[in-house]
Formats: structure tokens, sequence, C-alpha cells
């Protein structure tokens, strides 16, 4: 095993279920990974993502060979050992984070200020390989050249050629042999450009692959023709992984697709400024009609916010700013997200799922009603 296989458990259409082996442990897909940007998810600790049954999570290679730097993570046993955490961690590359920072994009490296202390800082394609082999993780990715949307065909084409020359580069740069690296296929909202970077990249050889830059903005319907051809390209064997793609609409078109693998701040995001995430719809916890509202967030939820207290109560921890607050409802947001994900592996093993898709889309379509009484 070269870091990472991938074995199919049940086609329903295209949507499809499978075990995703690594070195540590397995991962059921299609499946989401918690963004853990500086080896932790905000607010939580490992011994909450155990009882949350997180299968696999992801950290941030930009900031962490800035902060702590990855000697020390190497150091304190890894990611594994350093976030005391023994399920399988991908780390993506760098490239999209150092995009906001407006880097000098040479054909050898990003260069960029550090965002913590405004040093000047390169990353090539080795660079970032090296770093992710120190930090451990499961799965490493690519250096790609992400490009925000909309952009015109000849940028596009220009970031998708130069991630397509980095990859090379990026397998080139491997070393540790008991770990996977993913390729990154590029090419904007054009399907035309998606299929030559999903060849070619295909073509350099991969374990999985991820499909960056979306969910920057674009339709569903873009996303969806921008996916299409990628999938025609790289083998039905390979992870197939959407990057920064986590809200329930965007989650179940692309799993009708055939996706496996999914990431995304959203749900972590969306709880630190107060909304939760329901079938029947977001709440703000903000809403000055739940301040004396004493029902749960929702009824058939079993998370410790959704047991314990009522919207009355988690909307004066938001008030009043308490850090408990925004922990029962990044609880509560992952336990909605992860129960989606079992509950679509669900029903793509018993070939339920176009019938699934449909009730989760016109419940949350429909919405909740304003009054509580």
């Amino acid at each position: 095993m070269n870091g990472v296989d991938w074995l199919a458990s049940n086609y329903d259409g295209d949507a499809r279920t499978g075990i995703m082996t690594t070195p540590h442990g397995p991962v059921e897909t299609p499946n989401f990974m918690a963004v853990g940007t500086r080896a932790t998810v905000k607010t939580l600790d490992t011994e909450d993502l155990d009882r949350l049954e997180a299968q696999i999570v992801l950290a941030n290679t930009y900031h962490l060979m800035l902060r702590p730097g990855e000697d020390i993570v190497h150091e304190l046993g890894e990611l594994h050992g350093f976030m005391a955490w023994n399920k399988p961690i991908l780390t993506d590359s760098g490239g999209y984070q150092v995009l906001s920072l407006n880097p000098k994009v040479t054909e050898e490296a990003l260069i960029f200020r550090s965002s913590y202390d405004g040093a000047l800082v390169e990353l090539s394609p080795e660079r970032s390989i090296a770093v992710q082999e120190a930090l451990g993780s499961d799965i490493a990715m690519t250096l790609d050249v992400p490009v925000a949307l909309p952009a015109s065909r000849e940028v596009a084409e220009r970031a998708m050629h130069q991630t397509l020359r980095w990859a090379e580069r990026s397998k080139a740069a491997k070393k540790r042999s008991d770990r996977a690296l993913f390729g990154i296929i590029q090419g904007g909202a054009d399907p035309q450009l998606r299929a030559i970077s999903a060849r070619e990249t295909a073509a350099i050889g991969f374990a999985g692959f991820g499909i960056g830059g979306l969910a920057v903005g674009e339709t569903n319907i873009e996303r969806a023709k921008a996916i299409e051809p990628c999938l025609e390209q790289i083998d039905s064997s390979s992870i197939r992984y959407v990057m920064g793609l986590g809200d329930t609409e965007g989650i179940l078109d692309a799993v009708s697709q055939g996706i496996d693998l999914f990431d995304c701040v959203l749900p972590t995001r969306l709880a630190r400024h107060g909304k939760a995430l329901t079938r029947d719809g977001d709440i703000s916890i903000k809403r000055k009609e739940w301040s004396d509202d004493p029902r749960p967030i929702d009824a058939d939820c079993d998370c410790v916010a959704c047991r314990r207290y009522s919207r009355g109560y988690l909307r004066h921890l938001n008030r009043t700013g308490e850090l408990s607050g925004q922990r029962l409802l990044t609880l509560h947001n992952l336990t909605y997200t992860y129960t989606l994900m079992r509950d679509i592996r669900n029903s793509i093993a018993s070939s339920g799922f176009d019938a699934f898709r449909t009730e989760v889309l016109g419940r949350r379509k429909e919405g909740i009603a304003p009054s509580h009484r």
C-alpha cells in the first residue's frame, strides 16, 4: 500500500460508498473532514472529535510550518502525537491560504509575507512536500496555484499548467512511501480546462485527486459542470475529493456525481457566528424570538447542545460572549454534518440515495417557521 487505498462497497447511480484505508485506520466514504487549521478544530479537543465519531480531520500546512514550525511538530510525535489524535489526517499544501496574501507567483515558488510577523516566505512544491512529510499526515496534497472565480480563461489556463508542472515536482519530491500524495485538478469553471487538468494529473499518477478551485462563489450548476469532466478522466478506483465544499446542498450534489471526500470550515465557522445547521433549515441563535424558547435546536439531534440546553439558553451564551456557546454550537453543527454523511452512506447502500437527497433538499427549502409557540 502506497499510503492509502480505496475499495468500493456500493453504487447507487454514480453515488458510491467505499472504505479508504490509511496508516492510521479506515475511513468510510463519502466522508467529511473537519478543518483543524492549527492542529485543532476550533473550540474542540480530540476527545470531542472521538465522541463525535469523526474518522478523519484536515490540518493546514501554511499555518503549521510558520507556527510552531514543522520541526517542533515532528519532534513531538508528528501531527498524530502533537494533537493526540490517532486517526487519519490530511494536510492541504498551503496554496489556497497563500492566495489570500497576494503572493508573487514565480515558476519556482509562491513568495509572500507571513501573516504572523511579516517575514518573507517562499513556498515551493518541494518545500510543501517536505513540510507535510515532517508533519506526518496520512495524506499530503501537491502544491497548486488556485485562482479566484470568476476568472478569465487565460488566467485559469495559466494557473492550471503551472499546477501541472508543480504536481510533477511534488511527486518527485515525495520521499515517504508510508504516506499518500494526492494531486490537485484546477481549471477554473471551464469544463475543457478541467478535462485537460484531470487527464494530465492522472497521467502523473496519484493515489487520489483533489478537485480544487471550487466552492468559491460559483453556482451549483457551474460546479457540477466543472466536476463532471474531472471524473471522466481519472480512474474510478481513485479517491475523489472536492476541496473546500461543506454545505448540505453542495455535498449532496457532489455525492450524486461520485465524490468521496469533503472538507470545509463552514460548520465550525457558522457555529462561532451563532448559526446552527438543521435538516429543516439553518437557525440564527441570535434571533430575539428564541430568548424564552424552551425547545432544543433540533429535537431529533442527540448532540449535547440539543440533549441538555434550550434555544433560550444558547442565545444567552451567544449574547454574553461565553465561549461555551461557541463550543456547543460547534458540537451541534459537526453532529449534524457527520449524521448527514452517515445517512448518505446508508441511503446509497440501500439504493435510496435519490429519495434521501430529495427529502433533505425539500425540508431545507421549506425552512423553519419563525414562531416558537
